[in-house]
């Protein structure tokens, strides 16, 4: 049987059981044509690129399925029919990936990098302007005339 990823928006006032409600419900009509849920993935509540339906966020579940092509028209219609769903979208896909998708893993490395030390801050940028003016830098630092006369008197 042909295998495919379904990815599906819900509302953001719903909780996270009906979702997966929406989800059960979807297993169970991919289940009475003889298809089987292969996988499936919570990536929670994410903001959305624009407002759906007056939506700003969305609960998003992603499904790998393994069915007849009959069983995911009726599963997309089930979807569409459904008011708490805002979008979805199912592609034929070569093979189900049993890792955790790229959403997931992700999630967990950009939490790690919010987290982490950005090194110094560039001196004289986003200063209250309370402090002395100029640059701090050895390259823009100014210069004692003692310190000109040794070096140029050192070069010859």
């Amino acid at each position: 049987m042909p295998l495919y990823e379904c990815v599906f928006i819900a509302r953001n006032d719903i909780t996270q059981q009906q979702v997966d409600t929406i989800a059960d419900q979807i297993s169970v009509v991919i289940a009475e044509q003889g298809g089987t849920v292969r996988k499936r993935e919570y990536w929670g509540l994410r903001g959305l690129a624009y407002r759906i339906k007056k939506n700003r966020k969305g609960h998003y579940m992603l499904l790998g399925l393994e069915a007849a092509p009959a069983a995911i028209l009726e599963a997309q219609r089930q979807l569409s029919l459904h008011e708490d769903v805002l979008r979805e979208l199912t592609v034929r896909i070569e093979a189900i990936d049993e890792a955790p998708s790229a959403i997931l893993s992700r999630r967990g490395d950009d939490r790690d990098r919010e987290r982490s030390f950005r090194g110094p801050r560039a001196p004289g940028r986003f200063s209250s302007g309370r402090r002395e003016r100029g640059d701090e830098r050895e390259e823009f630092r100014a210069r004692s005339r003692d310190e000109l006369d040794i070096g140029i008197g050192g070069e010859e």
